[in-house]
């Protein structure tokens, strides 16, 4: 990996994000069907006329889903202002849940949305019961991190809450991409096939061997790894704290260009509805 310095490297070759925003909505959707992906995922297809103008240009963008509380029969739901979502200043508040689009089919109208269930919270929960025919609520996404795509490699490490994201990527990577994804599951049974260009490597992790210490196999498998030469843009979407961890091992052990490194912990151990970035 590319070790020069992050303060002039985006600006010398134009690797730089983009930034877009999009016109926030509320759709109220239904479910079409479902699928288990495995054990611990669950595939929602979700569809509906609202569905018209949605758009998920960036492969880690997030909806936000609403979910009905214990003892409510629909969502408690915010409602639309001139900048976005307006939530109750008081009062019993919506519960929201960040979700990545996994595809969407503008013509069949279809958006899926795989869900881990890994907690049991309102995500989990729902997914796990999901039927078609039952409503969803989404909102967003609000906006997209276009990431280029002419860096020599590519490294993802995801757990399953990122891998929905991880395998988008996988899939839009131009023919010819060097990539490795090396990804935290439980055990062999939650590993699922995924479209990659011809070459990538993929690695599984699987943290029953943790023994313990949460996130070691991960640790010492990007450790162990041998990185792509050149200019590598890395992304990390997990737990928060492993995911800081595993932001340390590329950028203080193994001279990854910080510029280049996107940490991300997609859930908080002990908290809920958490999204914590680790960029700088």
């Amino acid at each position: 990996m590319n070790t020069s310095d992050s303060s002039s490297a985006d600006t010398r070759i134009g690797r730089t994000t983009r930034r877009q925003r999009h016109a926030v909505r509320l759709r109220r959707l239904e479910v079409l069907r479902t699928v288990y992906l495995t054990p611990s995922m669950r595939r929602v297809t979700l569809t509906g006329s609202e569905l018209d103008g949605f758009t998920s240009p960036g492969f880690d963008d997030h909806v936000k889903m609403f979910f009905a509380g214990p003892g409510q029969a629909t969502p408690i739901l915010p409602t639309l202002g001139p900048d976005g979502l307006v939530f109750p200043r008081t009062g019993p508040q919506p519960l929201g849940r960040d979700l990545t689009p996994r595809r969407y089919d503008p013509i069949a109208r279809e958006l899926d949305i795989d869900l881990a269930l890994l907690h049991d919270g309102p995500a989990s929960r729902w997914a796990a019961g999901a039927r078609p025919g039952d409503p969803a609520w989404v909102a967003g996404p609000r906006g997209s991190a276009l990431v280029p795509f002419d860096f020599d490699g590519h490294l993802l490490i995801a757990d399953e809450t990122g891998l929905p994201a991880l395998a988008r990527r996988l899939e839009e990577l131009p023919a010819g991409s060097r990539a490795i994804a090396l990804i935290d599951v439980d055990g062999e049974e939650d590993e699922i096939p995924l479209v990659r260009p011809a070459g990538a490597v993929i690695s599984w992790v699987h943290r029953h061997r943790d023994a313990g210490d949460h996130g070691a196999a991960m640790i010492a498998a990007l450790r162990a790894i041998a990185l792509p030469e050149g200019d590598c843009y890395a992304w990390i979407a997990c737990e928060s704290g492993l995911a800081k961890r595993l932001r340390s091992v590329l950028v203080d052990e193994r001279g990854a260009n910080r510029a280049w490194v996107r940490a991300h912990g997609y859930w908080r151990r002990g908290a809920v509805a958490v999204h914590d970035d680790f960029d700088e």
